[in-house]
């Protein structure tokens, strides 16, 4: 299917969510009795990314469009070789951290297992399954294509107590792994492959992290699906455009058994992002290969690093909202996420100082031991959130970068015989620059001036540049981690794709990876506010961007924070100059 690049839409307009139609049509025409019911159902088999964000906000929205409308997470644990109970423990954090309450709504599909083996048997005695003693390789052989029909297997006509005496030998454990399946007997000419007597059930002995030992033979997603649905009543299964080609067999199965409601599957097209891979597997990739430092690397789309990286669950519901729903692929620009970040963080972030790459300036004309106190609001647009002590002394820390020997037109920060604002302080103006023996800058000597407490000069002289300071003598030592987009390049699955000598290459796209993706500073300087700051609080940086404090390896007396994003959209400027 071909793919077109979505633009964003306005700041508060949402695109057009087509399921949503369906749902509210449905409800005014009382079908399914007035019933609405959705789920979620992911495969424990990784973490979450943010393109599940947008199939759970559809699925626990569309559920809130009524007031009885309730939406389910079950969980498709029918490949135990890939399941753990970590991935089943994340994805449940996951969605309650995005703000969706399942309470007694979670459910698992070997919850099942005994009552699919059943239905199963049932197809058996009704003649519509039958066992197949052929190998998988053989099945896929005579199973043929869109231009030959398929070839029925020398097992088909086995009788129904042959079948029977087969399938509950298979359940026993008395025959080999790949020795027999379970097909369903439907038509081999049939023009939809999946109707040629699909797979319901194989042999593999594999440890279930629910189920343990306790069963040897797994039933198919495309069995355990629809029926899982038909069990707990869903009404709307709403599934990525991938699932339209089993669609004709999720209404067959439903339609062998009495089941009221009837689900119905409808399929939207999956979330893809430009400079991000969105896929289980290739995530999986990085994180075995040591490209990032595991699954909730801030540097990863999976929601749980997404969390540690400081994006809000409000920035990605309201993410999806504007994104909209379709019928049809297309690739979404990273920076409508960005803004959506960028626009819930401005209002709920605390305003802070820190200098990351810290200058020591040192004010000569201030007492050596005298401490200023200043009283700076955490927002000046919302007094409500109140204001901290700012403590002004004689030796700070600047931005290393608000400093230039030589300046360039248009520079308004500091260099030799220039004034600047002190945010929430002073006038500062640099007198003299110390090097080392290296010829490196490693001090300014300053004077401020005491009748502009609070930023204002007395005489009304214009003071252009205003730059952040801490105090180097309250300042709280922290590292911070500097975070930006995993890739270089928009799509680098497709630039791999036609990039020249990757047929020996694993993962080509990986070539793409962005060397500069973190860099961390150990010797940044925060504000004295920040000593008690909780793991996850966020905060801006004034000048400097969104930080919020790492929920794994900041511990008090030795913070870490992270970048979230920056205060601008730097990409989109350097890509304007092809950069």
């Amino acid at each position: 299917m071909s793919e077109e690049r979505a633009q964003a839409p306005g700041a508060e307009e949402n695109a057009p969510n087509f399921i949503t139609d369906i749902v509210r049509e449905d409800l005014a025409k009382n079908k399914h009795r007035g019933r609405l019911q959705t789920r979620f159902p992911p495969e424990p088999n990784g973490y979450l990314h943010i393109g599940h964000a947008k199939s759970i906000t559809l699925n626990f929205g569309t559920a809130e469009l009524a007031p009885f409308g309730k939406c389910n997470l079950r969980f498709d644990d029918t490949n135990p070789a890939k399941e753990e109970t970590e991935f089943v423990e994340s994805i449940q954090n996951d969605v309650r951290w995005l703000g969706y309450d399942f309470q007694e709504r979670l459910h698992f599909a070997s919850d099942y297992f005994e009552r699919l083996f059943e239905c199963a048997v049932d197809l058996i005695q009704r003649g519509l399954a039958y066992v197949d003693s052929q190998s998988l390789e053989d099945i896929r052989k005579n199973r043929g294509d869109f231009y030959k029909p398929g070839v029925e297997s020398p097992f088909r006509g086995r009788s129904v107590e042959e079948n029977l005496a087969l399938f509950a030998d298979m359940r026993a454990g008395k025959f080999q792994d790949g020795e027999h399946v379970l097909r369903a007997k439907i038509d081999m000419t049939s023009t939809d492959l999946n109707l040629r007597d699909p797979l319901l059930y194989r042999i593999k002995r594999a440890h279930h992290h629910r189920t343990g030992d306790a069963w040897c033979i797994y039933p198919m997603y495309d069995y355990a699906h629809p029926l899982s649905d038909a069990f707990e009543g869903i009404t709307h299964s709403l599934c990525t455009l991938e699932f339209a080609h089993h669609r004709p067999l999720y209404d067959w199965l439903v339609a062998q058994f009495s089941f009221d409601p009837v689900p119905e599957q409808t399929e939207f097209a999956k979330l893809a992002l430009t400079y991000t891979v969105l896929s289980k597997r290739r995530l999986q990739a990085l994180v075995s290969g040591g490209q990032v430092s595991g699954w909730s690397d801030p540097r990863m789309p999976t929601l749980a690093g997404l969390r540690r990286r400081g994006f809000t669950p409000a920035a990605l519901r309201r993410f999806c909202e504007r994104i909209g729903v379709s019928r049809r692929d297309s690739v979404v620009d990273v920076s409508l996420l960005e803004h959506a970040v960028r626009e819930d963080l401005n209002a709920t972030s605390p305003r802070v100082l820190s200098v990351l790459r810290p200058l020591k300036v040192t004010l000569t004309n201030f007492a050596e031991h005298e401490t200023i106190e200043l009283d700076a609001q955490y927002n000046s647009e919302k007094p409500d959130w109140g204001s901290r002590k700012l403590p002004l002394t004689r030796e700070l820390y600047v931005e290393r970068d608000d400093f230039m020997e030589k300046p360039v037109k248009g520079w308004f920060r500091l260099s030799p015989g220039s004034e600047v604002r002190l945010r929430y302080a002073c006038i500062i103006r640099c007198n003299e620059v110390v090097k080392d023996d290296q010829g490196e800058v490693v001090e300014l000597k300053c004077t401020w001036d005491p009748d502009s407490v609070g930023g204002q000069p007395k005489d009304g002289r214009k003071i252009k540049g205003t730059i952040h300071w801490v105090s180097k003598q309250h300042a709280l030592d922290a590292e911070v981690r500097l975070y930006d987009r995993l890739f270089t390049t928009d799509n680098p699955l497709d630039e791999a794709h036609y990039a020249a000598d990757t047929s020996q290459e694993e993962h080509p796209w990986m070539r793409f990876l962005n060397p500069n993706s973190l860099e961390v500073l150990k010797g940044a300087k925060v504000e004295p506010s920040l000593a008690g700051a909780a793991q996850g609080s966020r905060y801006q940086f004034e000048r400097l961007g969104y930080f919020c404090v790492d929920e794994v390896d900041s511990k008090p007396g030795a913070l870490v924070f992270n970048r979230t994003i920056s205060l601008k959209d730097g990409w989109s400027k350097a890509q304007a100059k092809g950069k």
